[in-house]
């Protein structure tokens, strides 16, 4: 990333650049930091909302800026993100840029000071990020630099906390590139390549399966869904072990689902409906991703992480309505709807995890427009079978700034996705609890390990830029898995 953050204390406090000020609600700034006129709020009506800015005063050369970061009770890391993002946005025009963070002291609860920095440094970086590889006009951004300006007794905790901000900023934003790439530049072979050359360079094991060796592991869902394209699929297997990791040392599993691009095979999709599925991979660009930092932060847990890869495309030789196949773990799949694929390829990559019988599973995947309907496009969708875990992923998405629902599996519901001809059918009830069906359906294959589902099918791109995030992916879920496994309990 071409943006520089750095950590400086008040002796090396850069002059002549953009001073982004964080403001509460109420006008007032935090302890530490430099407080400001005050009636700037009755004058202008600014609410402070958190990812906004207002310029404040500009002259000599100087300018002055409001970051808005809400109510002062109810202060966030992720306030602080979105107001890291809104400073890049002002400062778009110059060099460089500060934000005025003071001595950071209780700032946010149960937040140390590397907490912070870690937060501003992530929403200035992700506030930058663009993608635009096949833009023919493109210019390299005028800003180059932002320092976090804190007192000189906290500037090399502030530092550490830059150093990670950076790390999780660059996995999300690879995860953001891999999204955004055009399906046709990125079938699943390429995925793969690009996937391995990331993690080779932070150290990781990789495997590449190609279709011999997805045939000879028998992963029946994710052949069943390739068989409609001319791109043979593939499934990257990733591998972090911590310095001094035993076979005692917990393991945590990664799944993402990695459809590169979904027409919804025979089940087609409207022209409408095709347009943005070059995301429906998000799932396995943010396994991939996190996997990257993980290794990075150095993370004190055994980790491994599967991305199968697949388009899901009509032709003359792909699975109709109808048929059956045979998963990983020996159950059977009657597909009545191919558009209904996600969980197909899962099912296998599922499995293979609980044969490694991990301490928790989780997988990650665009996989229902009806959760979409119940969340919206800013909250992801959480089921399972462990609330230990649930409540371990929802703890991490709140300090990553991603929200996570919990949704029910209800026994009752199993009925829905009961098949006359097989173990079971890829599609529930029409017009009831689609993305619970599809959670009921993974459950099959965790052979009962501690396992959680997350349907980021709503957060995973967005159509309009806001605060730190950009138009297109939005490499939701790197940071929270990034956040889980760091702080997974090693005993």
């Amino acid at each position: 990333m071409g943006l520089e953050v750095v950590a400086v204390g008040t002796e090396d406090a850069p002059a002549g650049a953009v001073a982004g000020v964080p403001v509460y609600a109420d006008g007032t700034t935090p302890a530490g930091v430099p407080a400001i006129d005050q009636g700037f709020v009755s004058r202008t009506e600014y609410k402070a909302s958190p990812g906004t800015s207002l310029l404040l005063e500009r002259s000599a050369g100087r300018e002055v800026v409001a970051l808005g970061i809400g109510k002062p009770a109810a202060l966030t890391l992720d306030a602080l993100r979105r107001a890291g993002g809104a400073l890049v946005r002002a400062a778009a025009h110059g060099p460089h840029a500060t934000f005025v963070l003071g001595e950071l002291g209780g700032l946010v609860p149960d937040a140390s000071v590397s907490d912070v920095a870690q937060a501003v440094t992530e929403g200035a970086l992700l506030g930058a990020y663009s993608f635009d590889a096949y833009k023919s006009d493109h210019r390299p951004p005028t800003l180059t630099r932002v320092a976090i300006l804190v007192g000189d007794a906290a500037r090399d905790e502030a530092a550490e906390g830059v150093r990670r901000g950076r790390i999780v900023a660059e996995a999300t934003s690879l995860a953001r590139d891999l999204v955004n790439e055009p399906a046709g530049s990125l079938p699943p072979s390429r995925f793969a390549e690009r996937a391995s050359v990331a993690a080779r360079a932070a150290g990781l094991g990789v495997e590449v399966w190609d279709e011999a060796r997805i045939v000879a592991e028998r992963l029946g869902g994710l052949l069943a869904v390739a068989a409609g394209s001319t791109q043979p699929p593939r499934l990257v297997r990733l591998r972090y072990e911590p310095e001094g990791a035993t076979a005692e040392t917990p393991l945590v599993a990664l799944v993402g689902k990695g459809i590169t691009f979904d027409s919804g095979g025979l089940s087609l999709k409207p022209p409408t409906g095709m347009m943005t599925m070059k995301c429906d991979m998000s799932g396995a660009a943010a396994v991939v991703a996190s996997m990257v930092a993980i290794a990075q932060v150095g993370a004190p847990v055994r980790v491994v992480g599967y991305a199968p890869l697949t388009e899901n495309l009509p032709s003359g030789s792909a699975t109709k309505p109808g048929d059956v196949f045979t998963a990983r773990n020996g159950k059977t799949v009657e597909v009545l709807n191919t558009d209904a694929e996600g969980r197909l390829i899962l099912s296998d990559a599922l499995s293979l995890a609980a044969e490694e019988a991990p301490a928790a599973i989780v997988d990650l995947a665009t996989l229902t427009g009806a959760c979409v309907v119940a969340l919206g496009d800013s909250i992801a969708g959480l089921m399972g079978n462990d609330e230990q875990l649930a409540a371990q992923i929802r703890a991490a998405g709140a300090r990553a700034g991603e929200v996570f629902w919990p949704l029910p599996l209800p026994e009752e519901y199993e009925e829905h996705i009961e098949s006359s001809i097989a173990d079971m059918k890829n599609i529930g009830a029409t017009g009831q609890a689609g993305a619970l069906s599809a959670g009921l359906l993974l459950q099959k294959f965790v052979a009962g390990r501690p396992w959680a589902h997350l349907d980021i099918a709503g957060p995973a791109f967005t159509d309009k830029d806001r605060h730190y995030l950009r138009k297109g992916g939005t490499g939701f879920a790197v940071r929270t898995l990034v956040e889980l496994v760091s702080s997974f309990p090693t005993a």
